[in-house]
């Protein structure tokens, strides 16, 4: 039997949601282990169908499972958008969830009626549980700091029971990127198994650092004495400061790069980098012997830096 939960719902994948939810509501009136009693062949498709649409009824799921994140049984795919954890933390958090069955529920047919039973854990003549159905999952919303985004760091969330999950942060997680908590989301109905969680990232921006990639940009200002002859100073990165030669004649734009000191990868992979571009900050006032030196220095030694600059007017 395919997995592939298109095929077993007999919908293309550019099919409505209308389409699928009607495609879904026919095979499983057919097949329902209530109306076909010791059909254990009805009674796995049903299973089956029935796991198709927990992915294809659920918008998030669906798009999810088109990307290629999640597998037809929405266990994750190895991806570097999403993580698997085991993760999170307390006031920053949101939370909704989310139910491909839960459309059903105010429709008064057998189809509606069999679907309350099984939420109930009763069968058709009411006397215990039939069909396990897997839980819903739960999502969440977790503001980190950037640091704690980029170094990694472990949080808490609050659920709205008011237990607590923890959760491990992985090191380089961008904004809008999910780590995925298996199990941690509702429990099933009749002995299915729970859903899961996702904490959703939101990576506050910091005054200094910018990420690319797995690298760490950071704009750094320098005097006119410094950028002239050159000098040794000292650099904030993410994991401390460091020691740097700024060499003579640095220009504003230019970058420098410090080996190592960007993001570490997972799995023994090459740490990122800190690009560090250089910003050239003049004096606030400009003394008459700075104002005399250059004026003599621009007579003798005039060259030209807009040559390039086309359809500016410029002549040098």
């Amino acid at each position: 039997m395919t997995d592939n939960p298109y095929d077993l719902l007999g919908v293309k994948p550019t099919a409505s949601d209308k389409e699928i939810k009607s495609a879904y509501r026919k095979l499983a009136k057919e097949l329902h282990p209530d109306l076909k009693p010791g059909d254990t062949e009805a009674e796995e498709r049903f299973k089956a169908i029935s796991s198709a649409y927990a992915i294809l009824g659920n918008k998030e799921q669906r798009a999810r499972f088109d990307r290629g994140e999640i597998d037809a049984t929405g266990k994750e795919q190895p991806d570097p958008q999403y993580y698997r954890s085991y993760a999170g933390e307390g006031p920053e958090t949101h939370y909704y969830t989310s139910d491909a069955f839960g459309d059903f529920g105010d429709e008064s047919d057998l189809f509606s009626e069999l679907f309350r039973r099984a939420r109930s854990g009763a069968g058709t003549d009411g006397r215990g549980p039939q069909m396990p159905i897997r839980g819903q999952d739960a999502h969440y919303q977790l503001k980190v700091d950037f640091l704690d985004a980029t170094l990694g760091a472990k949080k808490r969330i609050t659920m709205p029971d008011g237990s607590t999950l923890d959760i491990s942060v992985p090191a380089g997680i961008r904004d809008g990127q999910s780590i995925r908590l298996k199990g941690k989301g509702a429990p099933g109905y009749n002995k299915g198994p729970n859903g899961d969680a996702y904490v959703k990232i939101e990576v506050a921006p910091h005054r200094l650092y910018r990420q690319e990639g797995r690298d760490i940009l950071i704009e750094l200002p320098i005097s006119l004495d410094e950028a002239v002859l050159g000098a040794k100073i000292s650099v904030p990165t993410i994991h401390g400061k460091v020691n740097m030669t700024i060499p003579a004649g640095a220009s504003s734009g230019q970058t420098l790069r410090l080996k190592g000191k960007g993001i570490a990868a997972a799995n023994g992979g090459t740490t990122g980098d800190q690009l560090i571009r250089l910003k050239i900050i003049l004096p606030k006032r400009i003394d008459p012997e700075l104002q005399s030196f250059m004026e003599k220095w621009r007579s003798d030694n005039a060259y030209s830096v807009r040559q390039n600059i086309e359809g500016a007017g410029y002549d040098k």
